[in-house]
């Protein structure tokens, strides 16, 4: 069970998959829904810190770099494309409520990465990013728990 537990946490650290994989796999699995939402929400958000300090930096010294420039520099433009999009939508003063639902409305390409990497190219400071990319984080997880099981119940998997 524990093993499980940790592939669940794993997962949610894997940036495009995300919490929103690893709720999928926990309500597949038959795990606890609260015990897996409260694990995956840990695992999703241990990189958070690090995005906003240090992937813009890396992003950025990797862009022009034989190998990796490209898929580097595409990173730095979805950054840059989640700031611009949270920035129209809500203007300055709203991006708070802006990036928890960025966050947490689960579609592709607007996780924790997306909108962390957003958030430090807005300069939001980390304790306001933290706040709203977590709150975010456990919406999506709520969202997806019952997805994953209202989806599961229908096709009677």
């Amino acid at each position: 069970m524990l093993q499980k537990y940790l592939l669940i946490f794993l997962v949610s650290m894997v940036p495009l998959i995300e919490l929103r994989g690893s709720i999928l796999m926990a309500v597949g699995m038959d795990l606890d829904y609260f015990t897996a939402l409260t694990v995956s929400v840990i695992g999703n958000m241990l990189p958070v810190p690090i995005i906003y300090f240090f992937a813009r930096k890396v992003l950025i010294w990797g862009s022009d770099k034989k190998y990796i420039g490209r898929f580097f520099s595409y990173c730095l433009e979805k950054g840059e494309q989640g700031g611009r999009k949270l920035t129209q939508r809500a203007g300055r003063g709203g991006l708070f409520t802006a990036l928890l639902l960025f966050v947490g409305i689960p579609l592709p390409g607007t996780g924790a990465w997306t909108g962390t990497l957003a958030a430090s190219f807005l300069n939001m400071g980390i304790r306001s990013t933290t706040v709203a990319v977590c709150l975010g984080v456990i919406l999506a997880g709520i969202i997806m728990g019952v997805a994953s099981t209202l989806g599961l119940h229908i096709f009677g998997l």
